[in-house]
């Protein structure tokens, strides 16, 4: 079943099929919409004629139960900016280790970190895992005071 999730309020849709993303719809200009997918790009002239291709809600978003359930946003007490999927703990580091999405690959540090690049220090939320590896950093703080504190400190030495 062909569903719709709004990115842009009235602008741009993507389009799931079970879930699963298959292309995008966007306003190419007043009443006109483009579709772009795997099966290339379609241009559709009204609002009408989309929905005869994709079915009469296919602009309305449907949410889930399961997204109207609070969901914590923390991996191991410590905060994430989404709701984590796949949350790990790194032993040998301790650092609390998240990803945004059931098919990404890509590793996040839940918590407040401090990073020492180039410029100096900076605080980072939910940095990614391989930018703490590669920099100095301090981290994971539970809160933003303590992260505060901390980069008061790195950066008065």
């Amino acid at each position: 079943m062909i569903k719709t999730k709004t990115i842009l309020k009235d602008k741009f849709w993507i389009l799931e099929d079970n879930g699963v993303r298959v292309g995008t719809i966007s306003l190419a200009d007043e009443n006109r919409f483009m579709v772009s997918g795997t099966q290339g790009t379609t241009y559709f002239d009204s609002k009408n004629a989309l929905k005869k291709t994709f079915g009469n809600d296919v602009l309305i978003n449907e949410v889930s139960t399961e997204e109207t359930v609070n969901v914590d946003k923390d991996a191991y007490g410590y905060p994430t900016s989404t709701a984590p999927f796949n949350p790990m703990l790194d032993i040998q580091r301790k650092l609390p280790l998240f990803t945004k999405s059931k098919k990404s690959k890509s590793l996040y540090c839940a918590g407040y970190y401090i990073i020492h690049f180039d410029k100096g220090w900076v605080k980072s939320f939910c940095p990614k895992l391989i930018t703490v590896e590669r920099y100095e950093s301090q981290g994971p703080f539970k809160t933003e005071i303590e992260m505060r504190t901390a980069l008061s400190k790195a950066n008065a030495k």
